[in-house]
């Protein structure tokens, strides 16, 4: 425990009058061992990490034989109008434009393009309504007990009252991050840095870039999914893969970008530092799993000495720590965010 807590102790140089972030976890992907969290069970918006669980259902869906990658979509108005929404990220659909569901699926990945997730769950869930109450059903599934979907894309309710918004924690979404990467191919979408959509079928396709700064950045890092709003702040839910072992980390409510990112990057490097000797590789766990996911039973406690307050280190607390790995810090290169920055 006390390995743990002074691996993920804060740097003396990393004192702020503003918080970091409001609540993080990381966690091994293989095992769903839980190697630090701080403020797991802090309930706030997802933002458009919101789009990660309508792809779980998306791939419910085509599994079912409801709908396939190549099912046309054609674009409603409504779908055209999600994407003109003040602050609304988009590939700006028209109106009887058609894409296959794919196409879209990259848009909602790579762009986050709130208009390509609506029309997505309007078209697979046949009311965007009944999409939604799909998303909450997987959820329950899953073991999310403290999430709440109200949209396909995480876009904020038009009273902007958080309340009323889609809602989860660090620990739920880290949940759900592990069983995308069990169970479906979502990095062959959040892995890619860009990308156009609309070739070949618009005459002026959109260049999309990976909100993701950390792909390319730090090593391993080939997912997962950005979201911000003014409610919900920058968050980021990562994973990334290190000599076969596999890590999540969680971020939400950090109040920058570069906040964000630069916490993110620590805990990654922290989170591969603290894994067992012992812990299995990833693949081979993947291989073997089958059946759905359940909720990892935490334990949290106060954090030890020179620890923050609410951190804590769970798994092996009953009786000696298996040993981790030694601290391989990899700063990466310096990440360059141009304009305001991602979303």
């Amino acid at each position: 425990m006390a390995l743990a807590a002074a691996l993920f102790a804060p740097r003396a140089d990393a004192a702020r009058s503003v918080e970091p972030y409001k609540g993080a976890i990381v966690m091994d992907a293989a095992t769903g061992r839980i190697l630090f969290e701080r403020n797991s069970g802090f309930v706030s918006p997802p933002a458009s990490m919101t789009k990660l669980m309508t792809y779980a259902v998306l791939v419910d869906l085509m599994r079912s034989g409801a709908i396939s990658l190549t099912t046309p979509v054609t674009v409603t108005a409504a779908d055209a109008r999600v994407g003109m929404m003040r602050d609304s990220t988009a590939v700006w659909l028209k109106r009887g434009e058609v894409f296959p569901v794919e196409e879209l699926i990259y848009a909602m990945m790579i762009q986050s393009a709130n208009d390509a997730a609506y029309a997505l769950a309007e078209k697979a869930g046949g009311t965007v309504d009944a999409f939604v109450g799909l998303m909450n059903a997987k959820a329950r599934a899953l073991g999310m007990t403290q999430s709440t979907f109200r949209t396909p894309n995480g876009f904020p309710p038009p009273s902007r009252r958080v309340a009323e918004g889609d809602l989860t924690t660090p620990r739920d979404f880290a949940v759900l991050c592990r069983y995308l990467l069990l169970h479906t191919d979502v990095l062959k979408y959040t892995s890619v840095r860009s990308r156009a959509f609309g070739a070949g079928r618009r005459l002026q396709p959109v260049q999309m870039i990976n909100h993701n700064h950390l792909l390319g950045n730090v090593a391993g890092v080939d997912g997962l999914k950005t979201g911000f709003t003014n409610g919900a702040g920058f968050c980021l839910s990562t994973t990334a893969i290190r000599n076969g072992h596999r890590i999540i980390v969680v971020m939400m409510d950090s109040p920058e970008s570069r906040t964000r990112d630069l916490n993110v990057r620590q805990l990654i490097n922290q989170g591969f530092a603290a894994l067992p000797l012992n812990s299995p590789l990833f693949a081979s766990v993947r291989d073997a799993e089958s059946g759905p996911v359940r909720a990892v039973a935490t334990t949290t406690s106060p954090g030890p000495s020179g620890a923050p307050a609410g951190l804590a280190a769970v798994g092996a607390t009953n009786g000696p720590q298996a040993p981790t790995r030694p601290a391989t810090a990899d700063a990466g290169p310096s990440i360059h965010y141009p304009g305001p920055g991602g979303y």
